[in-house]
């Protein structure tokens, strides 16, 4: 027999592969899993230059596969000033936060905030121009809320946007203002790509290669040895960039890049086909994020929208449509059940991002058409009580409806939006199968799925989503070498302690890029 260059022994090897659940060893030539088995077998499979890993009664899973998330925005967030809860609790440490910065900073020089979230604000509400003037009246200030569909910009910021009382509402977009002088109030709702990509000077290269080995630590840290990036501002130049990351093995986990729907053409023009590419990057599906502004209604209106999936499938790509709302949910449905009668296609495997709010009647129409939900289980750990507080008591049944969609058929892969969220996979492991938010209040406990299920949203079920199950997501002769040992077993701990579980050691084609 072949022998191996690694071997993985002596662990709980949890493969998730149903026609060969378990194993006692792994077997490893290049980048690929060579040989799963017993352990009797190890001595056919090792030679003297074999390196072995006794996993010491730990527990092996495969690579997590976040199949959401926005590493520039995670990267940025690593080099801007931290607003999240654990930071700040009221809009005047936030003040202070950027007062420091600002003492720090050469005036002029943009000074950027992240993660703030108004509802764990003791005022309840976001900032204002006004307050950041006081504490930064001579650098543009830009906070991004945690959502990242709200933003706050200073005067000084205001003015470079070219934003001002007489600025019509941008399509898509809103600008908040006072109620006595009309003026902007800083506030800005879903215009933050416009701002970081039209109006903020671009991070430097030194900037962007620092930030990327600060993302790419942390996500091997946390076992994810796949990333889907659904940012809508992908465009060609930003793709280049990641595969320089690549080439430069500063990015060490595979990437799944979705170009954003106004950037399609670039990619065609190009003659990038969907899915080329290579294990390490790939281009996927289209990211179309109708705005969900309130009191204005869903845009694109939804001919615009069925006419967005339709043109994707033409020019040979897949749609992956953000939808939180039922309403945006329901016209994603009805613009991917167009497009495919339109132009039928054969697993397809159109994606809803999120999808956050499914009534029985939508979920019926998902599974009928066979759409994908990437969705997102941390949400209810870490926003869990802001869901019970603002979300409609009818509405409040429809929420992350993961048991009903898996039940139903329908493929449910997990993810984390980060930043939006930490994007701990076993903490969204941990919130899927217990349903309770960080305060502790239970989030629709009728919801709640096993281990094994959880396990397979953030691996199988994620590999699906980008097509990419023949070659990842399971431990499977065959398939890569990517692997992750957690320091216990999560089908046996009581399940209030998966989000405790560390992540030991991490392996991506058969070389360990992380270890504790």
């Amino acid at each position: 027999m072949t022998k191996a260059d690694l071997v993985v022994k002596n662990g709980i090897i949890m493969t998730l592969d149903p026609d060969k659940p378990l194993a006692d060893i792994i077997g490893i030539k290049g980048d690929r899993i060579l040989f799963t088995g017993n352990a009797e077998d190890l001595d056919s499979i090792t030679g003297p230059d074999t390196r072995v890993i006794d996993c010491e009664g730990k527990t092996v899973v495969p690579g997590f596969n976040d199949a959401h998330c926005h590493i520039f925005s995670f990267l940025r967030k690593l080099i801007s000033v931290d607003l999240s809860e654990r930071a700040v609790r009221s809009i005047e440490d936030i003040k202070a936060e950027i007062r420091r910065k600002a003492d720090n900073t050469p005036e002029g020089e943009w000074i950027s905030g992240t993660d703030y979230n108004d509802f764990y604000l003791v005022e309840k509400r976001h900032p204002n121009r006004r307050e950041l003037d006081e504490v930064a009246p001579n650098h543009p200030v830009i906070l991004s809320h945690r959502s990242l569909h709200a933003c706050v910009l200073n005067s000084k910021a205001l003015a470079l946007a070219g934003i001002t009382r007489e600025t019509e509402e941008p399509t898509g977009g809103h600008i908040d203002r006072e109620l006595d002088t009309g003026e902007p109030s800083g506030l800005l709702i879903d215009m933050l790509g416009y701002i970081r990509e039209e109006v903020m000077p671009s991070i430097s290269e030194t900037e962007l290669e620092k930030g990327i080995r600060l993302a790419s630590d942390h996500y091997l840290s946390n076992g994810i040895t796949s990333l889907q990036d659904a940012t809508v501002v992908n465009d060609y130049t930003r793709w280049q960039r990641f595969r320089r990351f690549k080439e430069k093995q500063l990015l060490k986990s595979r990437l799944y890049y979705m170009p954003g729907v106004d950037h399609l053409d670039e990619f065609v023009d190009a003659g990038t086909l969907f899915c080329s590419g290579d294990s390490h990057i790939k281009i996927g599906h289209v990211k179309i994020t109708p705005s969900e502004t309130k009191g204005k209604g869903i845009h694109p209106v939804q001919h615009e929208l069925n006419k967005m999936v339709l043109d994707i499938q033409r020019a040979g790509f897949r749609a992956a449509i953000h939808a939180t709302r039922y309403e945006t949910v329901g016209a994603a449905v009805n613009a991917i059940e167009y497009a495919l009668g339109q132009l039928p296609q054969d697993d397809h495997r159109h994606r809803i991002e999120h999808c956050s709010e499914c009534p029985p009647h939508l979920l019926d129409r998902i599974k009928k058409l066979d759409i994908m939900i990437v969705t997102q289980p941390p949400f209810l750990y870490y926003s869990g009580e802001r869901y019970l507080a603002t979300v409609p008591p009818d509405r409040q049944p429809w929420l992350y409806r993961i048991k009903s969609m898996t039940e139903a058929g329908i493929t449910v892969a997990g993810s984390s939006d980060s930043p939006i969220v930490d994007d701990n996979p076993l903490v969204g492991i941990y919130a899927a199968v217990n349903r309770l938010a960080n305060s502790g209040q239970a989030v629709l406990p009728e919801e709640r799925v096993s281990v094994e299920k959880a396990l397979e949203m953030y691996t199988r079920n994620a590999a699906c989503a980008s097509f990419e199950e023949e070659e990842k997501g399971t431990i499977s002769e065959g398939k890569l070498a990517d692997l992750v040992l957690l320091s216990d077993n999560p089908t046996t701990v009581p399940p209030e302690q998966l989000k405790d579980i560390m992540v030991e050691m991490t392996i991506i084609g058969g070389e360990v890029v992380w270890e504790r």
